[in-house]
Formats: C-alpha cells, structure tokens, sequence
C-alpha cells in the first residue's frame, strides 16, 4: 500500500470495482467504457488491479496485468473528475509499475483510441513512445498504442 497525501494506493477489491462501475460517470464523463471494466482482472491480477483511496471513495484506478513476456499491460487508468489534474494518474502508473515490476515486467503498454487526445498527452507525457497501429482494434479501427521500457529513468510523484 502507498500513502500519498491522504491516498491510499492498494490493490482492488471486488467491491471497489462494483464501485467504480456505479460511480462510473465520475471517472469517464458521458463515454460508456463499462463494458471494458472486467471483473476477472480484478480477481486474477489483483496485485496490479489498484485504487487510490480517499475518506471520500475511491479518487481513481488502474486494472492492468503482466504478460507471460514481461510486458505491464495497463487496461483502463481513470481519475475521478474532482481528482483531475493533482497528478493522481501519474502516482498510479507509478504504483502500477512497482507492482509489475514485482511481477517480471521489463516494459509498460497501454492502448487508446486515437481520438482520446488526452490519454495520447498523458501517456507522452510519461515518456511513452506511441505508433498508430491501423485494425489494432478490430477492421478499420486504427489505436494509439504505447510502449514505454523499464526500469524509468525518473521516479514518479
């Protein structure tokens, strides 16, 4: 668990992720990623699933795993809409890489669509390396996909 003003940053629980899925609006505005939003990563990746906790609930989360190649996959990261902008989302990824690196994780990836102009600023701004990848997400549906190596080169907030 890491404490950052007033934040816990600990592995999800079942219950936190029916949380976030009730309070979904909160962290993803009017786009409907529930469908996304996996139960089973929760329950079998549970050290790299995490929230950041606050007296008030959960500020934000990152569902990821690592791969059998060593790669820290980040499935969904997402801060709650009164925690944007504290760097929050930067202290998850940075939670999220310590534990993937527990895990064998040699590199980080994540995968956006190409429109999420803030996922794409975001993730360059923690020195992600992006490609456009054309039918990455299904017959013309090109996704911004990001891969960053491990160890970082800096320490995260």
């Amino acid at each position: 668990m890491i404490f950052i003003m007033g934040i816990h940053i600990e592995p999800a629980g079942v219950a936190d992720f029916h949380q976030v899925l009730t309070d979904h609006s909160r962290y993803w505005g009017e786009r409907d990623l529930r469908s996304l939003h996996l139960l089973a990563l929760v329950q079998e990746f549970g050290s790299t699933c995490l929230v950041a906790r606050a007296p008030d609930g959960i500020r934000g989360y990152i569902f990821g795993f690592v791969t059998p190649d060593g790669t820290g996959y980040v499935h969904l990261i997402a801060t709650r809409d009164d925690a944007r902008g504290t760097g929050l989302g930067r202290r998850l990824y940075g939670a999220f890489t310590e534990a993937a690196e527990r895990h064998g994780a040699r590199r980080l990836k994540a995968i956006t669509s190409i429109e999420n102009t803030g996922s794409i600023a975001f993730h360059r701004s923690l020195g992600f390396d992006m490609k456009v990848v054309d039918d990455y997400g299904g017959p013309g549906r090109a996704m911004a996909v990001f891969h960053r190596d491990l160890p970082l080169s800096f320490s995260w907030p």
